[in-house]
Formats: structure tokens, sequence, C-alpha cells
């Protein structure tokens, strides 16, 4: 690292298995962008010390992933209206003594369903599965697209009926169980943690078809156990790693100024997990 270069972190806990260094500083060579860009441990009970500690050694930026993102938010002297929507901040910045928090989740798999994957979600009936903060952080940029109707879906309904309330402004939208799901939807997002455990959420196959797009917010080298069940019913399916190159892009934009291609670093990462 020189004196001259820009400092940027990614702050966890844990944080080792982290890819946005590699991602970030292909997206630094790619625009000619100066700076560094490191992983950052920070005590669980010591994220508001850690930002300030960045802050005071010069830090630019900071992305903020499990378990800080809704410290995140609170310690944000300002906020953008989809963080301040999604109640949790994956990005920080830090510029004239302001804390800018933002969420780039939501308009990363945004990117990746619509640019990346050619799915249209003007128009459609997307159905969304959890009502947890990796859902939460995505409505916004659903409903912006302008959904025909947008369900939230969540084992206990009381979460799902609560989310829907909040951004009932913003579009149609409504809330179900799991078990309650009646007919087909054109896109199916899974943001549950069921992938985590190998498992799927307890819904009925009959929301997938053939014109149905599965989309889950979870990646890695095999196909998840929500996108074997969807495809097995004809679904088009796609994992979550477009999203994580897309935020990360959009996170580079809000620090830099410029847009780097996520294609060839999404195309990387697929090749190295593949590779594993």
């Amino acid at each position: 690292m020189t004196a001259m270069q820009d400092r940027y972190v990614v702050i966890g806990n844990p944080i080792a298995h982290s890819k946005s260094p590699e991602i970030h500083a292909r997206f630094a060579a790619q625009t000619a962008q100066n700076l560094v860009y490191d992983r950052l441990l920070a005590p669980l009970d010591g994220f508001a010390r850690a930002v300030s500690d960045f802050i005071c050694q010069g830090g630019k930026g900071a992305n903020v992933t499990v378990p800080f993102k809704l410290e995140a938010h609170a310690l944000a002297t300002s906020l953008t209206e989809r963080a301040r929507a999604a109640g949790a901040v994956n990005t920080l910045k830090f510029e004239d003594g302001i804390i800018l928090g933002d969420n780039t989740d939501g308009v990363g798999m945004v990117a990746d369903i619509v640019r990346n994957a050619g799915v249209a979600i003007a128009g459609k009936k997307i159905l969304l599965l959890g009502a947890g903060g990796a859902a939460r952080g995505v409505i916004l940029p659903v409903l912006d697209e302008g959904p025909a109707e947008l369900v939230i879906a969540n084992r206990t309904v009381a979460k799902a009926v609560e989310l829907a309330s909040q951004f009932a402004q913003h579009g149609l939208i409504g809330a179900s169980t799991f078990d309650s799901l009646r007919g087909q939807f054109d896109v199916v997002i899974n943001a549950t943690s069921a992938s985590l455990a190998n498992d799927v959420p307890a819904i009925s196959p009959g929301v997938f078809c053939s014109d149905t797009f599965a989309y889950d917010m979870m990646y890695g080298k095999e196909p998840t156990a929500f996108m074997r069940l969807a495809a097995a019913y004809g679904a088009q399916v796609r994992d979550g790693l477009g999203m994580l190159v897309e935020q990360a892009a959009e996170s580079f934009y809000l620090w830099r100024g410029v847009r780097p291609d996520t294609a060839a670093v999404f195309t990387e990462l697929r090749e190295n997990l593949q590779a594993k």
C-alpha cells in the first residue's frame, strides 16, 4: 500500500470467507482507481469502535456484513432512501464528517435478475420467500421495477404482514404463510436461510411452472436445494453469485463515481467456485 491509496474494508465477524477484497481489487484494476481494500474483523461488541478507528486512520468507506448491518444503520449519520427502507446498511461512505449509509443488496439483486439474466420484473407476479433482513433489503428495489404484484411469504404470517404494510405505499403488495400460497408466480425469490442447511422453504411446488424464474440469494459450487426443487418443476433457476458482484459494483460506484464491468468478474468468480 502507498500513502496515496484510498482505503476501504469489509467489516464482519467472521470475515475470512469474504470475497469482497478480490472483487473490489478487480474493479479497481479495471477502472484504474488507486485504492486498497482489506478485510476487517470487528469484535462482536466493538463495531462502532472499529469503524471510528478506521475513519481516524483515513478510511474512505466500508462494506458491512453479518452481524453488523443493523448497527451500521444506527451508526450512519445520513441514510439513502433504500437504506432507510431496508432498515439495514451494507455500505458506508465517510466524507466531510458524514457517515453515509446505503444498502446495495436489493439493487444488486435486481440488476442480476433484469440485466444479467434478462428476466423482467415489471408487470410480473413476484413471490418473495422470507421476511427477515435479506427480504427487507430487496423489497423497495423490486417494487421500483413496477411488478403487477409482490407477495411476501413467511413461515409465520405476522412478519410478512408487517413488512407488506410498511411498503404498501410503493406498490401492490400482499402477505401469506408458506402453506397458504396458491397459484403460480413469474418470479420466485428465496430470501430465507434454508439453503445454508441444504433445505427448502415449506412451499407448494405449485408456485413453479415452466415459465417461472426462481432465484436463490445464496450461492455455492452446486445448485441449492431450492434451485433443485424449482428446476424439477420446470423453472429457470439462478443463484445469488451475480447479486454478490452487482451489489459490490453499486458500492464501488457510490465510493468512486465509476461503474465497473461486472461480467468478467462474475465469470472469474464462477470459474473459481467450480474449481474448488
